[in-house]
């Protein structure tokens, strides 16, 4: 580490130049290019094959709503347990979480335009009528209202722990901290309890005589994990740009690492549980999810799936050099995102595509589409406060975290 870093105490942080963060012509062009062609894309399929641009555009929302809630979660689990080691970046997550509101309008726009896609919504083509709780439950003003509550909820808290770290900055007053702990404390009990309804309603209810008990945690395991390794591709992108050269090291990576390598078989357990419960069972109310996934076109994808959210993340993050390796460690988020895709793709395209699995241009356009707009959103977000927290009581204790 930069010996000047080390002393602290004695220097004064350059704010200036952390708050000057400005990527290259070059890669701004790039961004706004893969966002215009992603949105170019998408645009010619919501009129040229609708059947396959309302499932990508769910899916591409839902994903990104999953990132902006992750980097939440991650700070708010910070602040909940008093960890020090992540202070240092914590500016990358907060930065990460301003594309909620922006997936916020979009999931609107998925469930207001097209409830069709949800086969209880009333006129469908060949829906069954629900009846007890079910019916209740999934009535379209509920769902719209249960939705819109959902989003606030998150959004809101999202701005004020974001909003009271900044103010932190200009005096470096610790009772920021203290608010801070409270505001994630309410955030983490407002999440799980929301979150997984929301799973329920707008994955689950596709296929309304389906259901799962621990829906919800799983779809939570694949949230962080996909949350996660996004987190570390971006601080691997600033620390070898430059501005988090001297505050973001090695032992940082390790920690990441080791919660990568944590909540990908964190994910594969669930999985599994989700899984051995219903084959054991083998009520056929339950196996029909499976039987739909397990069988002709859709098994390879259906074992795909478990081999880039957990056989690949396991296997290289073993060693304790790979989780230091920033090379390696970005290699496997890669992997674990497209894992993540695959995942949800998984939930979403049997019961609305068909019994084939499709990608092509307009699944192609969708993944383009929302790397581009969550990339412009972060760029715009990270240069609005230092790239480090500089008044944080506990930056010094980060900079100097030793594993």
């Amino acid at each position: 580490m930069n010996p000047e870093i080390r002393n602290l105490e004695t220097r004064n942080l350059d704010t200036a130049n952390l708050s000057d963060f400005r990527p290259s012509a070059k890669t701004v062009r790039q961004i706004q290019s893969v966002a215009i062609l992603g949105g170019a894309i998408l645009l010619a399929g919501a009129i040229l094959a609708p059947d396959r641009f309302w499932p990508n555009f769910l899916l591409g929302w839902y994903l990104l709503v999953g990132i902006g809630l992750s980097a939440v979660f991650f700070v708010a689990l910070q602040y909940v347990i008093g960890a020090s080691w992540s202070v240092a970046l914590r500016r990358v997550p907060e930065a990460m979480s301003a594309v909620l509101p922006v997936a916020a309008l979009g999931l609107a726009t998925v469930f207001l335009l097209q409830p069709s896609m949800y086969s209880w919504v009333g006129g469908s083509e060949g829906a069954e009528p629900l009846a007890g709780f079910k019916a209740a439950w999934l009535t379209l003003p509920f769902f719209w209202i249960r939705s819109a509550v959902y989003l606030l909820l998150w959004i809101a808290l999202a701005y004020v722990i974001v909003r009271t770290s900044r103010r932190q900055d200009r005096d470096g007053d610790f009772s920021h901290t203290r608010r801070n702990v409270r505001f994630s404390a309410l955030f983490l009990v407002v999440f799980a309890v929301t979150f997984s309804l929301a799973s329920f309603d707008w994955i689950m209810s596709l296929e309304p005589d389906w259901y799962s008990t621990i829906f919800g945690v799983y779809n939570f395991a694949g949230l962080f994990s996909g949350g996660l390794a996004a987190l570390i591709l971006l601080l691997i992108w600033l620390r070898s740009s430059g501005p988090l050269r001297d505050f973001v090291n090695e032992e940082h990576f390790h920690d990441l690492g080791k919660l990568l390598f944590v909540f990908s078989t964190f994910w594969m357990y669930i999985w599994f549980c989700q899984y051995m419960l219903v084959w054991y069972a083998n009520i056929p109310e339950e196996t029909i999810y499976f039987v739909h996934r397990l069988h002709k076109f859709w098994e390879p994808v259906f074992l795909l799936n478990i081999f880039l959210n957990w056989v690949i993340p396991f296997l290289v993050l073993l060693p304790r050099s790979a989780k230091r390796n920033p090379a390696v460690l970005g290699k496997v988020a890669i992997v674990i995102l497209a894992g993540r895709w695959l995942d949800v793709y998984l939930m979403i395209f049997p019961p609305t595509v068909g019994p084939v699995p499709v990608f092509g241009v307009w699944e192609v356009g969708a993944i383009l589409g929302a790397v581009g707009l969550f990339l412009i959103v972060f760029l715009r977000a990270v240069r609005q406060a230092p790239l480090v927290p500089v008044n944080d009581p506990y930056l010094r204790e980060s900079l100097q975290y030793h594993n």
